[in-house]
């Protein structure tokens, strides 16, 4: 029996109706017919991943509660347990499996699609035959096409180790993280959990880095000078420029005048005075067609246009692939085609205008033997760009949101048929009483390409006035000067469409000239596949919310980045993981190298929490070793006090001694007759008494008299 394993259940069904019939239905899967040799044929899927990370208590039952002391934690062998609600799938494959004399991996073209099959085969410990097939197009054609060119699943060991990595990561990075700093939260006063994660928490605070950018933003005015300038005995030669300030002037970090006075001498003086043209030049061009969309590009395109959230516009997306079968794969990160698609370029044209009649008019013109940059092998990996499909579905059976996708996803899709876009640009340079003005001018000539785009209905502004076309060395005088006042305005604050900018283009964010050279070939912050989630984690755990299209960070969200070290909230790190992970994918790292840094850097990052002073409120109880303040924590005998500074320093006192009545430490320390650790004076339900430091380890106790312990001589 031939097995195929997809992803998901839609996926499953995809397969099923391109393999031979008849198809009979059974419990988690569908039994098909055979194939050419006689060979039976059962399809049957995954729900997501089907194990999970196994939960720390799985490990150590001490790991289960949340304490300081047990931090890090750090399996030494990982493993995996059944999801709780998947298990009766998980079952079925296995059964499944045991039957099979050869395996089909169907998940997903990505990294996550590999991972989550790939675990469900090794914990059968699948020893037949298994092959990969990527699936970009849920069309039965498409689907038949794909089932044709198997290939040979091992090829894929590099993608699965690296998700694999990024799964392991998290867990490690996300776990210890956050039960450090809500445990540290929670003994500030604060209450719920504080999730810090490797993406999450950076993303969190670009926005609280935003929004008091924007809180802290003190406006300042800055003066721009015009001239009216003409070339003497021309008619139309009449022209506005504004002046260019040098650096004598007081200018700002952008360049912008911040002082009145030199402007408003400058247009007394400039009026009637003559010049030349310093340079002059025109031009047209061209500008080619914008490639098709990655996941990316169409959340930030139609969260800008339409003010869609990016996980409504994966949503939607994702319906658009399993539901209505109109667009390819849509967690995609390339935008470039193979050629094998080339073929279907005119099928699914047709398909467009007949789903979408409104673009049929703008589609007219459009040249399918044209061939753009977007068709390129050597760009295409396990997927491809979202483009259309060949089905065919009208438009109003779609939700606004499903329509608002597809639209955008066909217009960049027809949009490698139609000619460039054609620009006039011009600039003109005169030099005026020793100072420089400068005139610009861009007209769009030819649309091309553009007649295409989707746009915000906006009053369209009057076309800018053409420069006259003047040569260098030609004279002018300046008719007229006007001196205006603006204002500095504050940056706007993160909206979904710019906030998946930032996370994508990451490398802006960075401050070492080196890592933002890396990161720029780099995914960024995230995956295609999980920017969408991360922001929505956020919001569902009130770090972030909203107000208008604008995304804020909570009260509960600036704490958080507020008790962090900049090298957590900071995008410098993670993005250089992100680089990393991408090494492994590509054969040039390992999972374990991988891991076994991140661990060192994680065991720094606790260490520093743990013993940084400003993290733990002084609550009065000081350590009898080292005489840091000391937590509350508890133990197997009940709670008590424990420094700090675990488990650098192993310091105890018991919980009922008093802040308020101190702890004795002006005294010289007595040691313990026991175990040597120094004895403290406490306050006991029958009067003073001492005991040792180390409880609950040593329970020593002795009887105070003046103020001393005493101590018996055997």
């Amino acid at each position: 029996m031939r097995l195929y394993i997809a992803e998901k259940p839609s996926l499953g069904r995809a397969i099923a109706q391109a393999l031979p019939g008849p198809a009979r239905r059974s419990q988690g899967a569908i039994r098909c017919g055979e194939d050419a040799s006689g060979e039976p044929l059962v399809v049957s899927w995954c729900i997501g991943h089907l194990l999970e990370p196994a939960e720390p208590a799985h490990y150590n039952p001490q790991w289960k509660r949340w304490q300081l002391h047990n931090l890090p934690i750090m399996p030494a062998q990982w493993q995996l347990q059944p999801r709780p609600d998947a298990a009766g799938q998980l079952r079925v494959l296995g059964d499944l499996i045991r039957e099979a004399s050869e395996v089909v991996h169907a998940g997903d073209p990505d990294r996550e699609g590999q991972l989550l099959v790939d675990e469900v085969l090794q914990w059968f410990r699948v020893s037949v035959p298994v092959s990969r097939v990527l699936i970009n197009d849920l069309t039965p054609a498409a689907v038949h096409k794909a089932l044709a060119s198997t290939r040979d699943n091992r090829q894929f060991q590099r993608l699965s180790d690296s998700a694999r990595a990024r799964q392991r990561a998290d867990w490690l990075y996300g776990l210890n993280l956050t039960r450090a700093y809500t445990l540290l939260q929670q003994q500030q006063g604060q209450t719920g959990v504080f999730s810090v994660g490797r993406v999450q928490t950076p993303v969190l605070g670009l926005v609280a880095s935003r929004d008091r950018a924007i809180a802290h933003f003190r406006p300042h005015p800055y003066y721009l000078l015009d001239v009216t300038l003409h070339k003497p005995g021309q008619e139309g030669s009449r022209f506005m420029a504004r002046w260019l300030p040098g650096e004598s002037q007081p200018l700002d970090e952008e360049g912008r005048l911040m002082e009145e006075s030199p402007a408003r001498t400058l247009a007394e003086r400039i009026r009637g005075e003559s010049g030349a043209v310093v340079h002059s030049r025109f031009r047209e061009r061209g500008e080619a067609p914008p490639l098709p969309l990655s996941l990316s590009i169409l959340q930030i395109t139609a969260g800008r246009l339409y003010g869609l959230s990016a996980q409504e516009i994966l949503d939607a997306a994702q319906s658009l692939y399993e539901k209505h079968q109109l667009i390819t794969y849509p967690r995609s990160d390339s935008r470039y085609l193979p050629q094998a698609q080339w073929p279907q370029r005119e099928a699914v044209m047709d398909a467009i205008r007949e789903n979408h009649p409104d673009l049929t008019p703008l589609s007219s013109d459009l040249d399918p033997r044209q061939r753009s940059r977007a068709w390129n092998d050597s760009e295409v990996d396990a997927h491809h760009a979202i483009i259309p499909t060949e089905s065919r579905r009208p438009l109003r059976s779609l939700n606004r949101s499903e329509a608002a996708v597809y639209d955008l996803v066909s217009r960049y899709f027809l949009m490698q048929f139609a000619s460039e876009a054609r620009y006039r640009e011009g600039t003109l340079v005169c030099e005026l009483a020793g100072e420089r003005f400068r005139a610009r001018e861009t007209g769009l000539l030819e649309p091309g390409w553009k007649r295409l785009e989707a746009r915000q209905r906006k009053r369209e502004a009057p076309a800018p006035r053409p420069l006259p076309r003047l040569r260098e060395g030609e004279p002018v005088t300046c008719l007229d000067s006007l001196v205006s006042q603006k204002e500095t305005q504050p940056p706007s604050p993160f909206t979904d469409a710019t906030l998946l900018s930032a996370m994508t283009g990451i490398a802006r964010f960075v401050s070492d000239p080196q890592l933002r050279k890396t990161l720029r070939e780099t995914d960024g912050l995230g995956t295609e596949a999980t920017r969408a989630g991360i922001i929505q984690t956020l919001f569902r755990r009130e770090f972030l919310y909203r107000q208008g299209r604008a995304i804020h960070a909570s009260e509960r969200g600036l704490a958080l980045i507020d008790a962090l070290p900049a090298s957590v909230v900071a995008p410098d790190r993670t993005a250089q993981w992100e680089a990393q992970l991408e090494t492994v994918r590509h054969g040039r790292d390992t999972e374990a190298a991988f891991i076994e840094r991140l661990q060192e850097a994680l065991k720094n990052l606790l260490e520093q929490a743990l013993t940084d002073p400003s993290q733990v409120p002084d609550s009065g109880v000081h350590c009898p070793r080292c005489r840091a303040p000391m937590r509350r924590r508890s133990g197997r005998f009940g709670e008590f006090w424990s420094c700090h500074r675990y488990p650098q320093c192993q310091g105890t006192r018991p919980l009922e001694d008093d802040p308020q009545q101190g702890d004795g430490m002006d005294q010289p320390p007595i040691p313990c007759p026991r175990c040597f650790s120094p004895l403290v004076r406490r306050n006991g339900a029958h009067g003073p008494f001492w005991g040792c430091s180390s409880y609950p380890a040593c329970r020593s106790r002795f009887s105070d008299r003046d103020g001393k312990p005493v101590i018996p001589l055997n």
